[in-house]
């Protein structure tokens, strides 16, 4: 079983490698169908949108013996006995936060009374605040602001860069399948959906461009001379760039991982800090998906809008053609290869627009060097050989 170095060296060589352009489609199935599953859950069951996006109503009890939710259910109904539920969670071991609809201040006053009788606790340690419908909105209004202005940017910078629009379009597929994903796993988990949790959306964004830019960077690269090569064609060459980045994709994740996946499942859930639950998670579902975008999504899909081209698509033919066409002596040919160089001879021969490269057989030389003997004399004005 050869080391992961040694695995690395060889997909870089192109002597072993994942054949991602020529199964795009398989590819593209799988992350259709986790985006499709993603839109479905988040048509179906929403985003839980926290306290600064809503409005409400917030309390939160310390130094409490029990973090049981229902002393602050019976204290809520028995104030607004109607209305949305109360939303109640625990924040590390001796504190709840309670989170209603929004309230007057004579309905605050009386929940947080409530609240401190039904824990057991003074009326200091249950603090209460309010944010406004109004400021909920400006804050949905600034996230989407912002994540509008980041796509613009991104689309413009990659196409100046990169010098075509077609790097633009992959990538910005890439990031809207990131987002889609992330968004559905949050609709699955009922985790809140809080400005930290914009912030974490925008860092995976930029995570996501980062990795996709280095496969794209190394892809120009292998192709930069394409056309004028036989050897490989578009596709391949691109394939072998996205083989030669696989490894640093997955050493880069892996390394960016490991601190999220400790501050998810330790600081958050262990520990109950819900700021680092909100941004964390973004974070570790946006990473995975976009280290699959960039290296199973982006790469084919600027493949495929590249192969529409005409000088992509007679460079294709041409290096088809001359492998197909050394192939037609060798008697131990498979009958594929023999079809395929039996079309191109006939395709060739047919319009005179694309000729096979064939070799010339040894053997059939009409004019020998010094070493083969004879070899044909000039004629004399008068018919005779010299």
């Amino acid at each position: 079983m050869p080391s992961f170095s040694r695995l690395g060296n060889d997909l870089y060589s192109g002597r072993r490698g994942i054949d991602v352009m020529r199964t795009r489609r398989t590819w593209y199935l799988v992350a259709l169908l986790v985006v499709g599953v993603s839109v479905v859950l988040l048509l179906t069951r929403g985003l839980n949108a926290g306290i600064e996006f809503r409005g409400g109503s917030e309390f939160r009890i310390s130094d409490v013996a029990t973090t049981e939710q229902a002393p602050a259910e019976a204290a809520v109904r028995s104030v607004v006995p109607t209305g949305e539920p109360p939303r109640i969670s625990t924040v590390g071991d001796d504190a709840v936060r309670v989170q209603t609809e929004q309230l007057t201040e004579q309905q605050t006053d009386a929940v947080a009374d409530a609240l401190a009788q039904g824990y057991g606790v003074s009326r200091a340690n249950v603090t209460d605040s309010f944010v406004g419908p109004s400021w909920g909105r400006d804050v949905t209004t600034n996230a989407l602001t912002g994540l509008g202005i980041f796509i613009v940017l991104v689309t413009v910078v990659l196409a100046l860069y990169f010098r075509t629009w077609k790097m633009s379009v992959a990538a910005l597929v890439a990031l809207v399948h990131d987002v889609v994903i992330t968004a559905g796993v949050y609709s699955l988990s009922g985790f809140e959906v809080t400005p930290a949790t914009v912030i974490g959306f925008l860092t995976i964004l930029g995570y996501s461009l980062y990795d996709t830019v280095v496969v794209f960077d190394k892809l120009r690269e292998n192709t930069e001379h394409v056309l004028s090569s036989s050897s490989r064609t578009f596709a391949e060459a691109a394939n072998l760039a996205v083989n030669q980045t696989l490894v640093r994709s997955i050493n880069t994740s892996v390394v960016a991982l490991l601190p999220v996946a400790s501050i998810l499942f330790i600081g958050a859930l262990l520990l109950g800090a819900g700021t680092l639950r909100d941004i964390s998670l973004a974070l570790f579902v946006g990473i995975l998906a976009g280290t699959y975008s960039s290296v199973f999504l982006a790469p084919p899909l600027y493949v495929q809008l590249r192969e529409r081209e005409p000088d992509i698509a007679r460079q294709r033919e041409r290096v088809l053609a001359r492998r197909s066409g050394a192939a037609v002596p060798t008697t131990g040919s498979t009958p594929a290869v023999a079809a395929g160089a039996a079309a191109t001879s006939a395709e060739g021969g047919g319009g005179g627009t694309s000729t096979a490269v064939l070799e010339r057989p040894s053997g059939a030389r009409a004019a020998r060097g010094p070493s083969g003997g004879q070899r044909s004399q000039p004629r004399r004005p008068g018919g005779r050989r010299r």
